[in-house]
């Protein structure tokens, strides 16, 4: 029974012709219902994250810059997003889309995100379209709050979870999984606690079988108790930024493959789309719906319910309102 974060903050105003396709996050949400795949009665708008959540993953210099609109135009070039309120609001809302389905994962087995995967942004700034690491936000309520013992981070996005593993580089409580394209975006790689680069090219037979002969020992070595699954669709071979050569039933097959394993091991899984660049945006919006047609096809497709009111989605007076200087 999923239930589905979205909000009319994903999606901003970007200068004409940005090469991030922004309008995706609405198309997802009217896609899935158009294409009877989830009611309406299953989407809610997750509110906006708490400031004591992001204080627990970013620094408060990094955060305060981005909250009052001070980047520099260095930062703001490594961001790849101008800087605006509403960019704040959006990855606000964004990272407590991806918090809020970890405690309906919790209760559900599995809730998906129509956004998330920010998996650029480090502590201390933000690159590659990624303001606040959503992920690592969601995994830290769930260890702060003893909802998780043990956290897997399943990266499957095309790009290195660059900042993910950062973050995450001494905390062992979090394991970080990274399959990737090798020779791609980022440069500098981080180190995953475990990083699988991938050949340019790599097809959906290569794929899958890397990912079948890892994942399943993966997980029984580290008995994880909460999966956080990064679910990028530029691993297709239509992607301009992946220069991977998986087909949209490849990619499908990858999701009914992680997901099928959380759903066979009882191991709560909360999904965010991550990234997605081919030049059709009806490629990128229909790969992110196969993932949640796999997620109904699992779980069933059972009304998602609200959780309890102590557990209700974040409202904006948790977090102090962005202020110009």
């Amino acid at each position: 029974m999923p239930c589905l974060a979205t909000s009319d903050r994903y999606t901003i105003a970007l200068p004409q012709g940005h090469r991030f396709p922004i309008a995706k996050y609405e198309l997802i949400r009217e896609q899935l219902l158009w294409q009877g795949i989830a009611p309406p009665e299953d989407f809610y708008d997750p509110g906006l994250c708490a400031e004591e959540d992001v204080l627990r993953v970013h620094t408060t210099e990094y955060w305060h810059k981005v909250r009052d609109l001070q980047l520099s135009p260095a930062e703001v070039r490594r961001l790849g997003l101008p800087q605006s309120e509403q960019l704040v609001l959006r990855s606000l809302s964004s990272s407590a889309g991806t918090l809020q389905s970890a405690l309906r994962a919790l209760r559900d087995g599995v809730a998906l995100n129509c956004a998330g995967g920010t998996h650029h942004a480090f502590a201390d700034r933000g690159e590659g379209f990624c303001v606040l690491n959503d992920i690592a936000i969601g995994a830290a309520h769930l260890l702060h709050h003893g909802l998780a013992r043990q956290v897997l981070v399943v990266d499957l996005d095309v790009h290195q979870g660059d900042g993910t593993a950062a973050i995450f580089r001494h905390e062992p409580r979090v394991f970080t999984f990274s399959m990737h394209a090798g020779a791609n975006y980022p440069l500098r790689k981080e180190q995953s606690d475990l990083d699988i680069e991938l050949p340019l090219g790599t097809d959906d037979a290569a794929y899958l079988g890397q990912l079948h002969a890892v994942l399943p020992g993966l997980i029984e070595r580290v008995q994880p108790d909460f999966i956080f699954y990064q679910a990028g669709v530029d691993v297709l071979a239509t992607d301009k930024l992946g220069k991977l050569a998986l087909t949209p039933a490849g990619c499908r097959q990858r999701d009914e493959y992680v997901l099928g394993l959380c759903h066979r091991l009882g191991l709560p899984v909360a999904v965010s789309m991550g990234g997605g660049y081919s030049e059709r945006t009806a490629d990128i919006v229909n790969a992110h719906c196969n993932t949640f047609a796999v997620a109904y096809e699992l779980w069933g497709a059972a009304s998602c319910r609200p959780l309890p009111a102590a557990s209700s989605p974040i409202t904006a007076a948790n977090v102090h309102a962005p202020t110009r200087v």
